[in-house]
């Protein structure tokens, strides 16, 4: 992880003062972005955030991959927690000229990952049942919300990319959704958390999907538009985290 530290360019802002203290790898992203009214994420998002929009355009996006090698600093990954399927559906926002992510779910196949995640990020994590393989060139995923409580979610279908890879450039819509090197959640209180990462730029592709059943955004309140969506992969990114910083 030393190694994608020293290059830093790309950064909207210098990496964080400390060390970081978790490490972790995100494999076979799939973007799937819809564009939706600012106005209906309004209510749904902390005022203390602005919401982010591109041209105008407020985003939302439903994000299936999988994680491998998740752990703290200065300690080895366990095969039991150290890798599994997630599934995020997530929306852009600032607070204080920092662009970022705000994450209305996070579905994970690891019960102890979404415990220990809810606990310390504040973040809205919830067990799932979940299944990611590749299979004739395909990334086969299926994801069900188990979460007592929680309302339902399911994602279920496939996707690959078709495209060359890319790094996206400032200025455009692709670099917008998802050059972001934050995220955003609120505690119990009310107060804003941001936590920091860092790595390297995206490299995405074009990309394709089918999906079968997909209620992953009518679960965090948000109907989607009918037209289909902007789709981009990425086959693999490291990432390093920095402790939560509450900010008010």
């Amino acid at each position: 992880m030393n190694a994608i530290l020293r290059e830093v360019a790309h950064r909207p802002w210098p990496l964080p003062v400390g060390p970081w203290v978790m490490a972790q790898s995100w494999h076979d992203l799939l973007f799937a972005h819809w564009p939706v009214d600012a106005t209906v994420l309004r209510p749904l998002i902390p005022e203390q955030l602005r919401i982010d929009t591109f041209e105008g355009q407020a985003w939302l996006a439903v994000v299936p991959f999988r994680m491998t090698d998740v752990r703290p600093r200065g300690t080895p990954a366990v095969p039991w927690l150290s890798a599994f399927p997630e599934l995020n559906v997530r929306t852009y926002v600032s607070h204080e000229e920092k662009p970022g992510v705000w994450f209305f779910s996070l579905d994970a196949g690891n019960a102890l990952a979404v415990a220990i995640a809810r606990a310390w990020f504040h973040l809205p994590y919830f067990r799932a049942c979940m299944l990611c393989k590749q299979q004739d060139g395909w990334i086969h995923y299926r994801s069900e919300r188990t979460h007592r409580g929680a309302p339902a979610g399911m994602l279920k279908g496939r996707y690959r990319p078709v495209g060359e890879v890319f790094a996206s450039h400032r200025g455009t819509l692709e670099h917008f959704l998802t050059e972001r090197y934050c995220l955003y959640t609120a505690d119990a209180r009310g107060r804003i958390i941001r936590g920091e990462i860092h790595h390297l730029p995206w490299l995405v592709q074009v990309a394709e999907a089918e999906f079968t059943e997909n209620s992953m955004a009518e679960a965090a309140g948000i109907a989607l538009p009918a037209q289909e969506p902007l789709l981009h992969f990425s086959r693999r990114q490291d990432v390093v985290v920095w402790r939560p910083e509450r900010l008010a």
